[in-house]
């Protein structure tokens, strides 16, 4: 696996999430998609099958995620759990600790670790969320508005527009935040 420059044995893993809704009290998590973020590149994608029928109609307009297919097709939210939480541990090098990593954080990360929990009584990521976002506020010292997935995304993925397919999502995410490392880098070594 490629190591991050200073990586302390962490290993980065980028996670993109699709929900019914706002919150886990009240809503399902939908899909989670998630990828290494260097190489090699291993990915993750599952469905999951919605725990209750709450849903807002934009969430699932973003994400073209029907609550009726997945209750027929998708994973129990225990399975589903122990299966990202199997690939977190094969893709997590020996004596690294997997580090969540996403294009807001807070959102994601409040819903795989409510699941991880509901479900396995446990999260493999423990209490590691690190948020793209900040990491770009801080680095280029703009105010949270010039954080948006519009101006960022531009920045480092051009014309390139989230599909809101939680994988092909956290694989963009990805590609930022490796950018973002580099551009870090380049300013140390100034």
């Amino acid at each position: 696996m490629e190591a991050m420059p200073n990586s302390n044995n962490e290993a980065y893993i980028s996670v993109d999430i699709e929900t019914a809704g706002p919150n886990p009290y009240d809503y399902s998590l939908l899909s989670i998609g998630a990828c290494t973020i260097f190489e090699p590149q291993s990915s993750f994608y599952v469905e999951l099958k919605p725990i209750n029928d709450n849903s807002i109609p934009e969430a699932l307009a973003i994400s073209h995620l029907s609550l009726a297919k997945l209750s027929e097709r998708g994973e129990e939210p225990a399975v589903a759990m122990s299966k990202f939480e199997t690939w977190v541990k094969e893709v997590t090098p020996d004596e690294h600790r997997p580090i969540l990593v996403a294009f807001n954080a807070p959102f994601d990360w409040m819903f795989v670790n409510d699941y991880f929990h509901r479900f396995m009584d446990r999260n493999p990521f423990g209490h590691s969320a690190l948020d793209i976002k900040a990491y770009y506020m801080g680095l280029n010292n703009v105010s949270w508005s010039d954080t948006s997935m519009r101006n960022v995304g531009q920045r480092y993925l051009g014309d390139r527009q989230l599909t809101h397919h939680a994988l092909s999502d956290a694989l963009d995410q990805a590609e930022i935040f490796k950018l973002i490392l580099e551009q870090s880098r380049n300013k140390v070594d100034q």
